[in-house]
């Protein structure tokens, strides 16, 4: 009888555990969820020991199990779960696993890097595990990283506009597998176009823009050429002094409060031909970053933005050419491998030919560009890689023989990254960068040369404690040399004497540590700390003033006036004559309400301690750089920004909104009537103000299909005060905030993108903007018989309101030709209605008619563009 109750037992067992079931688990399910789905589908009853907590979640991986017999189920769990399940009767006992029961899985690292199909590094590719149901993204030089246990796994790699690609691989120790992916050219029936422009919800990082080279070239610009620097007037919060014009501003920010940076080494101007042309030729280009606020703690030493700029990686296995041949300039780009698999090269140059023309047509007026980049690259081993950056550039003027001119920059930067462990790697570069204007006006007999040079290093590590948390740090420091100018004779009859303006030096340094914490799957949290130091370093001598003041105000006409020295002081070489420090704390908080929408919040404080020297609103070519020091504090910023962001329809369509404030100390102001040019006591015409603006930023992206574009929208002010030092003096604009000459109430942008078929497709740009604040003559008296004028209060007036529309359309005659010759062509209207956007307006007399009379400048009407580019 007790062998027939054990069979029937058996058998009972044998027929509940052949019951089967479809369960999901993951890492988010707890234990009495679990018990909920077994017992919903079968008698099953669960039963545990105390030291269970049913509230906890014992899975460790995601899986679906779909019509699977209960005993294959527990079979499963066991090998995956930290707890022990077992089957008795139509009861299943869970216990905790012994400790020689744990999963013992060795875990190995899995890295590797994304390539495109021109054999650039993907930044920000999707690495995704399908088996674990995680993945990592690609850093800036395209590579990925990730803890796995042994075993075998499928890896997709996506990457929007681009065909996934997968690979099976087997772990059992560290591997390293590569992927390269090709474009997503659905050529036939609907043209599906895609860019990776979904906001990141859970990033800390805010006001940041990105433009990929993609975007940049499909954005029309006068004079039809690829512009990258143009192309970040389309976002919002950024706008710059009109068209032609070289600088740009950042929420209210001057030009030389942005920081640019080349590869990491900063450049010192951004334009050739005094604006119409940047100095980044967009061939080479790979990309850019526009920081605007939340600036992480490694950027330092200016108060209104960071551009990082980078170049590309030259092709480690082929031989590629590419160029474009327009109506102005042309440019032609040769990369390949110095050594397969190791050593790359990238080298691209471009020039104008208008002068060609000039002289053509019997012009004696000549103005031209060139410019050389470089990259090499050198992969030593897995954990060693060694980079150079270069940049030279040259504009020449000549202009009937009485004016001439040369301006342009030189820059060079050598970076060894070094991988010490899979959780540290460290950056370590030196660099050189320069700026150098000349002048010579032959009827005058002089010339005028200047410059500022600096010497840099930098040493940034980067340590992943975990996929939680994350510190970087480092220390940099850059040495100035600036010039003002050596004026020269050049022939014995010149008024003018040789003189060299006093030669400035300083040097910067600098420490930092950022750290970035994912405290829980909603909340993020980035924050840091920055110190910095100047040093304002001899040998010079400073002018001394009664009273330490090098600007005195005459209470009997109303005015300031320059300042006399009364004695001088010496400093001798490498003597120090000023020192600032400064902590520069930074923190961004992201909360994400689920992966569509978030809410972030940052401040960041800065300090700037060169300044340009320029009482225009666009930097000119011959504007002079100068370090803080006696007279010139460093600039301070607080800034305060929050915002939403959004993705709709799985990234199709983004938002993103941003409200910001901006408080800058120790904002340079000039006198009326101020001189700079040539003013070796420049102190004497300089005051020391403030500055602050503030405003709300939207900008609404469409991501996929064949009309891609994106809306900007900027409500902003930008105010200046400059108050009196003493009750008695009035300051200027009688000590009240007046608006700064970057203040833009409104800033619209509108840029779309149609692909019309894989042979042409169509891009549009709009912009309007409220008109560049100025000072009119609000009257005039006589003296004399002459008409002198009387203005108003500084910037009270506007110009007229700014707007234009762009155009163009690109051909490409095989588009499915992947092999040899490849080309297209570029047709492009910039300001498609002619609209005459004043650059300035000046207020005269009527020679005939003796009437007053306004005058407006402007720079452009319509311009046509074509250019043909091809690679091969």
């Amino acid at each position: 009888m007790k062998h027939i109750i054990s069979a029937c037992f058996f058998l009972f067992s044998l027929c509940m555990s052949a019951q089967s079931v479809t369960v999901t688990v993951d890492q988010n399910v707890t234990l009495k969820e679990f018990f909920k789905q077994i017992e919903s589908q079968t008698d099953f009853k669960f039963a545990f020991t105390d030291q269970i907590d049913t509230n906890k979640k014992y899975f460790t991986q995601k899986n679906t199990y779909k019509n699977i017999e209960m005993s294959k189920l527990i079979s499963e769990l066991n090998q995956t779960s930290i707890v022990q399940f077992s089957i008795t009767g139509n009861n299943i006992f869970v216990k905790q696993k012994a400790q020689t029961q744990k999963p013992t899985k060795k875990k190995s690292k899995l890295t590797g890097r994304i390539f495109d199909d021109e054999r650039q590094p993907v930044i920000g590719a999707n690495v995704f595990i399908k088996e674990l149901e995680t993945g990592v993204v690609t850093d800036v030089n395209g590579n990925y990283s990730i803890d796995v246990p042994n075993g075998n796994y499928t890896i997709q790699v996506s990457y929007v506009g681009f065909k996934n690609e997968e690979k099976r691989v087997s772990v059992t120790d560290d591997n390293r597998v590569n992927f390269n992916i090709d474009p997503d050219s659905q050529q036939l029936g609907e043209v599906i176009v895609m860019n990776n422009k979904a906001v990141d919800i859970k990033t800390t990082q805010m006001s940041v823009n990105k433009l990929s080279m993609q975007e940049i070239k499909k954005i029309p610009v006068a004079m039809g050429e690829p512009d990258p620097l143009k192309s970040i007037l389309t976002l919002p919060g950024v706008t710059n002094a009109g068209e032609a014009s070289s600088g740009f501003n950042v929420r209210g920010g001057a030009a030389d409060q942005n920081l640019i940076l080349l590869d990491g080494a900063p450049v010192y101007a951004d334009s050739h031909m005094f604006g119409f042309f940047s100095i980044f030729n967009a061939d080479i280009v790979n990309g850019l970053d526009l920081y605007k606020g939340g600036i992480p703690s490694k950027f330092g030493g200016r108060v209104s933005s960071v551009l990082d700029v980078t170049q590309q990686t030259g092709d480690f296995e082929e031989y590629k050419v590419n160029g474009g041949i327009g109506i102005i300039s042309s440019r032609l780009l040769v990369q390949g491998p110095l050594q397969k698999e190791k050593g790359s090269f990238i080298l691209s140059g471009r020039a104008s030919y208008a002068h060609l023309f000039m002289k053509l047509a019997d012009n004696n007026n000549s103005a031209m560009f060139y410019d050389l980049n470089a990259k090499l690259n050198y992969r030593f081993n897995a954990k060693n890689t060694l980079s150079f950056s270069g940049y030279f550039g040259n504009d020449i003027f000549d202009i009937n023989d009485r004016f001439a001119s040369t301006y342009g920059s030189t820059m060079g930067i050598l970076s060894w990254k070094h991988k010490f462990s899979d959780r540290l790697n460290s950056n370590l570069s030196t660099f050189y960068s320069d700026y150098r204007f000349n002048l010579e006006i032959p009827i005058e007999s002089f010339k005028w040369d200047s410059n500022i040079a600096s010497y840099g290093l930098k040493y940034n590590w980067n340590f992943q404690q975990s996929e939680k948390f994350k510190i970087n740090y480092g220390v940099d420091g850059l040495y100035y040399n600036f010039n003002p100018g050596v004026v020269k004779p050049t022939s014995p009859d010149s008024q003018f004497n040789y003189m060299q303006l006093d030669k400035k030096y300083a040097l910067e340094a600098s420490a930092f540590v950022d750290f970035e914490n994912q405290i829980t799957e909603k909340l993020n949290f980035r924050y840091g700390l920055r110190y910095s130091m100047f040093y304002r370093l001899g040998d010079e001598t400073i002018s001394t003033y009664e009273n330490g003041q090098a600007v005195v105000y005459n209470p009997l006409y109303k005015i300031y006036e320059e300042g006399t020295p009364n004695g001088s002081i010496s400093y001798g070489k490498g003597k120090t004559i000023n020192k600032f420090n400064n902590f520069e704390p930074r923190a961004a908080l992201s909360y994400a309400f689920n992966d569509e929408s978030s809410i972030k919040a940052s401040y960041n404080r800065m300090a700037q301690y060169i300044h340009i020297l320029s009482n225009t609103q666009s930097p000119l070519p011959m504007s002079i750089w100068t370090p803080s020091g006696p007279f010139t504090k460093p600039q301070l910023l607080d800034q305060y920004a929050m915002g939403y962001f959004r993705n709709f329809k799985d990234g199709d369509y983004s938002l993103e909104t941003e409200l910001f404030y901006k408080n800058v100390q120790n904002r340079i102001d000039y006198i009326d009537g101020a001189d700079i040019l040539a003013n070796n006591n420049i102190e004497q015409v300089i005051l020391n103000g403030k500055a602050r603006s503030y405003g709300m930023e939207l900008l609404f992206r469409k991501n996929t299909g064949v009309f891609t574009g994106w809306v900007s929208y900027t409500l902003s002010r930008a105010e200046q005060k400059t108050p009196g030092r003493t009750p008695e003096e009035p300051g200027i604009a009688n000590g009240d905030w007046y608006l700064s000459g970057y203040d833009k109430l409104h800033n619209l942008s509108i840029v779309g993108s149609y692909e019309l078929n894989p042979k042409w497709s169509f891009n549009g740009n709009f912009t309007l903007q409220s008109g560049q604040p100025v000072t009119y003559a609000n009257g005039y008296y006589e003296m004399g018989g002459i008409h002198i004028p009387n203005y108003s209060l500084r910037n009270e007036n506007r110009l007229p309101l700014f707007h234009h529309l762009d155009v163009a359309a690109t051909y490409t005659p095989k588009p499915d030709k992947k092999k040899g010759w490849q080309s297209y062509w570029v047709f492009s209207l910039y300001n498609i209605y002619n609209r005459k956007n004043a650059a300035s307006m000046s207020f005269t007399t009527n020679e005939d008619t003796g009437a007053n009379e306004t005058r407006r400048l402007s720079i452009f009407g319509i311009v046509p563009g074509v250019s043909y580019n091809f690679k091969f």
